[in-house]
């Protein structure tokens, strides 16, 4: 393969990989809260946080820009105390992959931890456990089965973002061009070829990603 598609390999999974660790600490707390807390408004913020997987992706992207672009309100301050720029770098399409995937795994981990039978965790607590090793020691190991699944279809997801990583980071090769965007350069280009050996990475590597994933659905645990 051409030197410049192992590039675009490597970031793309340099991003995926960071959105995946972003959304699995942002998703288990999230997920837990939801799961385990009653609140007013708590559907109506799981809604939101949804939001990203029924929106078409250059809404989410315009929203990111709203929020982390130079005028935006958020990006503003960055730019103007901190010097930091999020907008056609690398961190910022982890930013567009991490909000695009999130609601996978926040759904994973709310399910899970829904199927946790809470007389388990009430008698670690009769034994002496207190809140963080009835988490650590009970809750999560019991839950872990579906949160790693939930996990796993982030990192698929993440490979595949388009729409918003287009928006927030652009298409510059070597230093924001994903595999996804390299797939749209390269048909516009008329270049068949590199779309199609691209188009067939991302579909064998999502393919093995999800037949992993598989195991652990709870269904397929259940059997």
């Amino acid at each position: 393969m051409d030197a410049s598609i192992w590039i675009t390999l490597a970031l793309t999974l340099k991003v995926a990989a960071w959105a995946t660790a972003i959304n699995l600490l942002l998703g288990v707390a999230v997920g837990w809260l939801l799961a385990r807390r009653r609140f007013i408004g708590r559907e109506f913020l799981d809604a939101v946080l949804t939001l990203p997987l029924v929106l078409p992706p250059t809404v989410v992207g315009y929203y990111l820009l709203v929020v982390i672009g130079k005028n935006g309100w958020l990006g503003h301050w960055l730019h103007d105390s901190l010097g930091i720029n999020l907008i056609f770098t690398w961190q910022g399409a982890v930013i567009a992959a991490t909000v695009v995937a999130f609601p996978l795994l926040l759904s994973a981990a709310r399910t899970a931890f829904e199927a946790v039978d809470p007389q388990l965790e009430n008698a670690a607590r009769v034994l002496g456990l207190n809140e963080w090793a009835v988490f650590f020691r009970v809750t999560l190991p019991m839950a872990w089965s579906g949160i790693l699944g939930g996990t796993l279809l982030v990192f698929a997801r993440s490979l595949g973002e388009f729409g918003a990583t287009l928006m927030v980071a652009g298409s510059i090769p070597g230093r924001t061009q994903t595999l996804s965007v390299a797939v749209h350069e390269a048909v516009q280009a008329g270049d068949d070829a590199t779309a199609n050996l691209l188009v067939a990475i991302i579909t064998i590597t999502c393919i093995v990603v999800l037949l992993v994933a598989g195991r652990f659905s709870p269904a397929r645990r259940a059997r």
